[in-house]
């Protein structure tokens, strides 16, 4: 859960107050707040009309006459299916995750997500030899695709892409464009906790977000970050999850074992140019844990990241320093990189 912690200063020369529209698509909450004077309010429905074109596209929970990823599934062990451009470049971008992980992200993890339903009244624990049974259908390299006519393939019947840990990123770059197309230079797009700034504060401030702190109730911030031109996606098992049994089950399942990651991680932070980027690596890191997430930081380019663990201790990728973040909470206790 990421937060606008501090609003534009009235103290300006000039006053700008800024426009904030919301609408509920892709199962979020979509907030997009302008800074800047005099817009075409217009803007804002072409924005939400885009998101909303997008998730009919890639949804798997709703029949729509545009749903290329149901029909994608529905073809699964037979026939290739014809995509849009956007639609078989979000696979690509899925597939190209699934390697540089290792198969820890990956984007044909629909036959468990469906075995749990977690943020759904019929979250359960699935029985254990369903996870076994369906395992084997979870493996990105078994998503076939044809570059050349756009068209892609899952080579086993009853396997399913589920893009919930990527579609977002993406619809967040997409209605960037709409606003900069339409001469927009300061906002920030919340797609659901997808965080994507355009510009700074017509101050030239850096936009402030804040980091929810993981063990407290909804907005209340562990920590701060100052963007310019940039998206940062958080995951965390505070932020979908059910409890069974006297233990919690969090959203985000391990690809390999078909169950909720265990590791000492509560919370993943990523900082990137691209919020589809972000999206995909904030769980991708999250199931890499801290050491094996840090070092796949380390190696992208124009990628930071914090991690928060279960101890409370918090560890940031090379590029990030005080300017950038800053820690808010006393419980929390920056550590050096292990």
């Amino acid at each position: 859960m990421i937060s606008a912690c501090s609003p534009l200063s009235i103290r300006e020369s000039k006053e700008i107050k800024p426009v904030t529209k919301t609408n509920f698509i892709m199962g979020s909450l979509v907030k997009i707040t302008v800074y800047d004077e005099d817009i075409d309010e217009s803007v804002f429905n072409r924005v939400f009309n885009r998101i909303q074109e997008i998730e009919n596209k890639m949804t798997i929970n709703k029949v729509t006459p545009q749903g290329e990823i149901i029909r994608l599934n529905n073809s699964a062990g037979h026939d290739f299916v014809e995509l849009s451009g956007e639609t078989f470049f979000i696979l690509e971008k899925g597939k190209y995750y699934g390697e540089i992980t290792q198969g820890k992200f990956d984007i044909t993890i629909g036959p468990i997500v469906k075995l749990w339903n977690i943020d759904t009244e019929n979250a359960a624990i699935p029985d254990g030899e369903e996870i076994i049974q369906k395992l084997p259908l979870v493996d990105y390299r078994k998503l076939e695709l044809d570059q050349e006519q756009k068209k892609a393939k899952l080579s086993e019947e009853g396997m399913m892409v589920d893009l919930g840990a990527i579609a977002k990123g993406y619809a967040a770059d997409e209605a960037a464009k709409i606003l900069i197309d339409a001469g927009i230079k300061h906002a920030i797009i919340n797609l659901g906790g997808n965080i994507l700034t355009i510009g700074s504060k017509p101050d030239g401030s850096l936009f402030r977000l804040g980091l929810q702190d993981p063990f407290q109730e909804r907005n209340i911030n562990m920590a701060v970050v100052r963007l310019n031109n940039q998206s940062l996606v958080s995951s965390g098992t505070y932020e979908k999850f059910f409890e069974a049994n006297g233990k919690k089950y969090h959203h985000i399942i391990d690809p390999k074992t078909g169950y909720p990651v265990e590791n000492e991680l509560v919370s993943v932070s990523i900082i990137t140019e691209k919020s589809i980027d972000a999206d995909a690596l904030s769980t991708s890191v999250f199931l890499l844990g801290l050491e094996k997430g840090m070092d796949l930081v380390e190696k992208l380019p124009n990628t930071e990241a914090v991690f928060v663990t279960s101890a409370k201790k918090v560890f940031v990728s090379s590029g990030i320093n005080k300017d950038i973040f800053e820690l808010v909470n006393e419980d929390y206790q920056l550590e050096l990189k292990r």
